[in-house]
Parts: C-alpha cells; structure tokens; sequence
C-alpha cells in the first residue's frame, strides 16, 4: 500500500473517531436523543469497517483516544440547537473530506474506494439531512 492511501485511511478512520466522540459528548450533555444516538451508532460501523481495512493491508489501528477526552467535551456548544447545526457543519465537511481528499488518494485501491464512497454518502444523504431536520425543529 503506498503513503497516501495509509494516509487516507488513518484520516478517515479518525475523523469517524472525531465524530463518534462529539457525538458521544452530546449525548453526556443532553441525553440520548436524536439523530445523535443513531448516528453515533453509525459512526461506530463506519470505523469498524474503516478499522477493517486497515487490518487488511496489515496497518495498525489505532484506539479512539477522543472518547471522553476535555479536548473534544469543550467542543459541545450550550444548545441543543447549536450542537445539531455543528453536526449539519460536521457532515458536510466529511463528505467533502472523502470526495476531495480520500477518494483521490485511494484511486488504485477498489476496495478501500467502495467504503470511502459508503461513507461519503452516508454523510450526505442520512446523516445530513437528519441533522438538518434537528437544527431546523429546535
């Protein structure tokens, strides 16, 4: 595997890391409610799927150190408001990160391809939305 697939790969697997832990800090703050408590769910299978991977081509594979890190707890803002328009902010910036960076940078490499296309989706078309329709109720 070369250096910038390695890369692309530890890049996703820690922005799904990131997203995991905000919304896991969300949830501390304001209950297990939703979209969060079903997209931190999700998060968890895309970093499962991307820890996979890493195995596959032999890479080893972190642990998610920003699970109840301060860094991440004095992210969450002070509305629930708030936080739903972060993750809007939060999932756009993930589907623009595999369609501009990863996916480029995995182009040899069918497989890791299909799940960073997975994921990009999953942002743009469940995650998206959903946080959407939160920061539009609230």
């Amino acid at each position: 595997m070369d250096k910038a697939a390695s890369q692309a790969l530890s890049r996703a697997l820690s922005d799904e890391y990131h997203a995991e832990a905000f919304y896991e800090a969300v949830m501390a703050r304001f209950g297990s409610i939703r979209p969060f408590a079903n997209i931190v769910e999700s998060e968890r299978t895309h970093s499962a799927m991307l820890s996979d991977l890493m195995r596959i081509y032999g890479l080893d594979v972190p642990r998610n150190d920003q699970l109840n890190s301060a860094a991440v707890k004095v992210q969450v803002p002070a509305t629930l408001a708030e936080a739903c328009r972060m993750g809007v902010e939060a999932e756009i910036a993930n589907r623009d990160l595999y369609q501009k960076e990863l996916l480029p940078a995995v182009s040899s490499y069918a497989d890791i391809a299909v799940v960073f296309e997975r994921l990009s989706a999953a942002s743009q078309n469940n995650h998206l939305p959903a946080f959407e329709r939160c920061a539009s109720r609230k």
